[in-house]
């Protein structure tokens, strides 16, 4: 279910409000483009700076505009067990897919703490998958495959969104737990070599701006066509680059924003792209063949 190009929405706003109507613009956008599925309240849409109304906003409408013909993932981004317990829970009476649990930032625990973390959200729903996001050059601290293992034999787990970067990760996950064990690359620069030691797709920033490449992309990993995928790659690395140049979503945004999708605006602490980072987006749009007008 959970494959191949799953771009984690940014969260359009206007005027300091949640954007419904372009957020549904958007949803319908991406599944034209060929996205395979759907993150929505992650850390690329801004999650920590919504409200709770904000974020049950943004999952019901993804999940209702996209209507079942992708999975939509709902976002658990926090710190705090018992709101990721809740999180879990609206996301699955909203009829989510998945919850993807973000493994707590600045607090530090230790493994057992994540252990019970992650058990106790497990718990708290009845048939919702949980997806663990670790991303330790941000949250502080990182599951080891041990954990993840316990987990995933405790069946509290049912896969990863892995920000390491470290396709070893990926060759052992598939030996200790098992091809069957759903294995998403959090960074677009390595969805290549992620894909090629036996992942499952990526959970991508740069699909949000080029969701028909990024999907392209996915499907030739998929087809084991890895000359075709190579030759995909070149065509986005830069973008890829240009996304994460700066705080992004800002930079989603405003790659968004030139295509009629949605405003550039974002919510304090970040500020809009820099110029320097618009012109680098500009160029690595121009290289994946998107085409946007001048701004």
């Amino acid at each position: 279910m959970f494959r191949g190009s799953i771009p984690a929405l940014a969260t359009p706003l206007q005027d300091g409000k949640v954007d419904g109507q372009a957020l549904a613009r958007f949803v319908d956008w991406q599944l034209d483009q060929g996205s395979h599925g759907l993150v929505a309240g992650g850390t690329t849409g801004e999650a920590s700076a919504l409200d709770a109304d904000e974020r049950r906003q943004v999952v019901e409408l993804c999940i209702e505009q996209a209507a079942g013909r992708v999975p939509v993932i709902a976002g658990a981004i926090t710190n705090k067990t018992h709101i990721a317990i809740d999180m879990a829970r609206h996301a699955e009476k909203a009829g989510a897919a998945a919850v993807l649990v973000l493994v707590p930032y600045y607090t530090m625990p230790d493994q057992r703490g994540l252990y019970r973390h992650f058990m106790d959200v497990r718990a708290a729903v009845e048939n919702l998958p949980v997806l663990l996001y670790n991303l330790p050059a941000r949250t502080g601290v990182d599951v080891s495959l041990d954990t993840l293992e316990q987990l995933h034999r405790q069946g509290a787990v049912a896969g990863i969104k892995d920000g390491t970067a470290d396709m070893r990760r990926v060759a052992e996950g598939r030996v200790r737990l098992g091809a069957d064990f759903i294995q998403l690359s959090g960074n677009d620069d390595c969805a290549l070599g992620f894909m090629a030691y036996g992942g499952h797709g990526c959970i991508s920033v740069s699909a949000n701006v080029a969701p028909a490449a990024c999907a392209e992309f996915q499907n030739a990993c998929m087809a084991k066509d890895f000359p075709r995928a190579l030759e995909l790659q070149d065509r986005l690395v830069t973008l890829h680059n240009a996304v994460l140049a700066e705080c992004f979503p800002a930079s989603v945004k405003y790659g968004l924003s030139v295509q009629a999708i949605c405003s550039e605006e974002v919510r304090l602490p970040l500020l809009p792209a820099t110029d320097a980072n618009k012109q680098a987006m500009r160029e690595g749009m121009a290289q994946a063949g998107i085409k946007f007008k001048a701004g």
